[in-house]
């Protein structure tokens, strides 16, 4: 499915935690590919985990907006952005299997960085996830190795 109207975003809400579950659900899709466990096992770890980065999210960036991507009534994703002062951190952009590589992520960061205009924007990101390219290009450099994690940083002006 091709999504071509310019995304929008609506606050997500407490009814909505299943459908944030199964964005969630399927960004593990892959990795949880190869571990000998049935479904139900997998379903289980999945909400667990789930629960845990919802928890933590909510618990460490209690003023940021925890959006859903959406065109018109279907939900495509969603964006977590804290707007920090010093600077903002795009916490979570996770986008349904079927709306990826259709340039959906470029426009929600771009938007991010329009936003933010003079505040540097950061955001973690995994350090062979293949998103890295998509914010090198972007204009993020590395500000920190975190282990699994590295931190990236984009500047107003480069």
């Amino acid at each position: 499915m091709t999504t071509t109207a310019r995304p929008g975003l609506r606050p997500a809400g407490p009814g909505d935690a299943e459908l944030l579950y199964r964005i969630y659900a399927s960004t593990r899709q892959d990795e949880l590919a190869v571990v000998p466990w049935d479904a139900a096992q997998k379903e289980a770890f999945l909400r667990m985990q789930f629960a845990a980065q919802d928890r933590y999210y909510h618990a460490n960036f209690p003023a940021a907006r925890y959006d859903l991507v959406v065109s018109g009534d279907q939900v495509l994703g969603r964006l977590y952005v804290d707007r920090g002062e010093a600077a903002w951190l795009v916490i979570d952009l996770a986008l349904l299997p079927e709306h990826r590589g259709q340039g959906l992520g470029t426009r929600l960061l771009g938007d991010v960085l329009a936003g933010a205009a003079a505040t540097p924007v950061r955001i973690h990101v995994e350090q062979f996830n293949p998103a890295r390219r998509l914010y090198h290009r972007l204009g993020f450099r590395q500000l920190a190795d975190e282990g699994v994690y590295l931190l990236l940083e984009w500047k107003p002006g480069g």
